[in-house]
């Protein structure tokens, strides 16, 4: 499904000591509500836009689908906000998974995750691409420029799925996790590879946008913006490049550096 972001409304602007009456456009806040083979799995607060795609991305991000024909189908019901998903398989997995601390090893290294489904579905890194500097200021810019949703709301977060020379699909929403479900999802949908693509960022790059791109099995994360300690410490044990506060013509390169090239 693909449906709108924002909604107009009369708005009071205050401009050069006047108030007047205007329209405006709001970003569209919508509850979904993700059924699994019959029972209530999660409630999502998005924008009701690439609501499939969400969907997928979302339950692939959680570790109960892997590939897109893992679901024998799914029907949206926008009008009462709801996501019915029939699995292939025909159950969901242990309920306590989706709540548990898992605490797991790698390469005799400690690596904490918050959740079992975190251990099971993040994907460590090796090799993966590069990525010249000038095509990561321009990537950010395309970004930036394509991102019309934003423009007109100031109220959404941008992600979008790049090779080094160029965007190849955006998906915004009101929460920057859901933004990165969508792409997800965009890919499983449409079987495209994800190990040769890098992902250019609005927002906050927190553990878990972090956790969100190792799933997704990406080596490289563009973001406008800062990373937090976690998500740096992820990026390290994870083999993620993270650039961020990507602004004009400058950026900071936090984790694999390796992968980042100047000419």
């Amino acid at each position: 499904m693909d449906g709108v972001a924002a909604k107009r409304r009369t708005i009071v602007k205050y401009r050069n000591g006047q108030l007047a009456g205007e329209e405006d456009q709001i970003a569209l806040e919508f509850p979904l509500t993700v059924v699994v083979n019959g029972e209530e799995f999660a409630t999502i607060v998005c924008t009701p836009e690439y609501v499939d795609e969400l969907v997928t991305g979302f339950l692939a991000s959680e570790g109960v689908i892997r590939v897109n024909d893992d679901m024998k189908g799914m029907t949206i019901d926008e009008d009462r906000g709801f996501a019915y998903v029939e699995l292939s398989s025909g159950g969901l997995p242990a309920k306590q998974f989706y709540a548990k601390r898992f605490i797991g090893s790698c390469c005799g290294k400690s690596r904490q995750f918050y959740f079992y489904n975190d251990a099971k579905t993040a994907k460590t890194i090796v090799g993966g691409i590069t990525a010249k500097a000038d095509d990561c200021l321009r990537l950010m810019k395309a970004l930036h420029e394509q991102s019309l949703d934003f423009a007109a709301t100031g109220g959404l977060h941008n992600a979008a799925l790049a090779t080094p020379n160029g965007i190849v699909a955006i998906r915004s929403d009101i929460g920057r996790h859901n933004a990165l479900d969508k792409l997800y999802g965009y890919c499983l949908r449409q079987r495209v590879v994800m190990k040769d693509k890098l992902i250019v960022f609005s927002g906050r790059v927190s553990s878990e946008v972090l956790l969100k791109v190792a799933k997704m099995g990406v080596s490289i994360l563009l973001s406008k913006s800062a990373p937090t300690t976690l998500a740096l410490d992820l990026a390290d044990e994870l083999g993620i490049t993270v650039v961020g506060f990507l602004r004009g013509r400058e950026f900071n390169v936090y984790t694999h550096e390796h992968r980042i090239v100047v000419e």
